[in-house]
């Protein structure tokens, strides 16, 4: 087995223990810690001290890409948890609908991620950029910046499917079959435009960029695909709750925030920094929505 392949292999379990024993840690406050009467309060407890022993994991091996796999990893545990622990009965169509939603994306985002990443030698380059500028207190900033803020995020994201998987809603209906559709194809535009990216990265010649495929409609068709998911979760509570339609797409708009506000900006300034002609891409594809590209002279896209 070659070298490369044995450190990714070898990466790989040293993160898959670092999981194990943040569920099991998660599992045991479940199932022995105090009890806060709130279920959801409950669980984010127990997700916050998952998130801990992952960033003890992150410090010892100094690398706090231990942590990305958590985004994708940790919701369908939340949702499972969630369905059992409720009045939901286990044939409830609309739980194995987002059930099913919540698994096809994340199989699909964790498998990515695996494929992706090539070993503990590797960190996320957004990591130490955190760090360093948070100085002396760049460990603050390792767990809150890196680490809890994106657990709050994704679980802000999944708590609309509280309010599916712990009572009884609505019947079955068109919404729901929406949420589907809508959930289903977020993570076929995701599979699509990683996949686009990838077979890019393999071709592509120094100072080239991507824009090809989805990424000639949107700068970041992985990105619109991530909200879009989150979108379908609050509508599945939507067609199970209508009264807590007012609420229930909070975590999907602090999603939108956080792409609009962090991810994709940094993304964009190491692009331009590291190829001018990315410039002519802002000008002509949209940052976020897919829509047909602009003319070279059209007036830059704002989304």
């Amino acid at each position: 087995m070659p070298a490369q392949r044995r450190s990714k292999s070898v990466s790989l379990v040293h993160v898959t223990v670092a999981y194990v024993a943040a569920f099991a840690v998660a599992a045991a406050w479940l199932a022995w810690g105090p009890n806060t009467r709130w279920l959801w309060l409950d669980t984010f407890l127990a997700d916050a001290l998952a998130t801990a022993v992952i960033f003890a994991f992150s410090r010892g091996y100094r690398n706090s890409s231990f942590y990305d796999a958590y985004w994708s990893v940790i919701p369908p545990g939340i949702v499972i948890f969630w369905w059992a622990s409720g009045t939901v009965p286990a044939d409830d169509v609309r739980a194995w609908l987002v059930v099913g939603v919540v698994m096809l994306w994340a199989i699909r985002l964790t498998g990515n991620w695996i494929y992706r990443w090539p070993g503990l030698h590797h960190e996320d380059w957004r990591y130490p950029m955190v760090r360093e500028k948070a100085g002396r207190l760049e460990m603050v900033a390792d767990f809150f910046g890196i680490h809890f803020f994106p657990t709050v995020q994704v679980f802000l994201g999944t708590v609309p499917l509280y309010v599916v998987l712990t009572r009884a809603g609505r019947d079955v209906g068109w919404l729901d079959i929406a949420a589907t559709a809508i959930g289903i194809g977020a993570v076929v535009i995701e599979y699509v435009a990683d996949r686009q990216l990838h077979r890019f990265v393999r071709e592509r010649q120094p100072g080239q960029v991507m824009d090809r495929g989805l990424w000639s409609w949107s700068r970041h068709p992985n990105y619109f695909g991530e909200i879009t998911f989150w979108v379908s979760l609050a509508i599945f509570a939507v067609a199970a709750s209508p009264h807590d339609a007012w609420w229930v797409f909070a975590g999907s708009l602090a999603m939108v925030a956080m792409f609009l506000g962090a991810s994709i900006p940094m993304m964009e300034e190491r692009s331009l920094e590291r190829r001018p002609d990315y410039q002519d891409v802002i000008d002509r594809v949209s940052k976020l929505v897919p829509r047909p590209p602009r003319n070279a002279s059209a007036q830059r896209s704002t989304i």
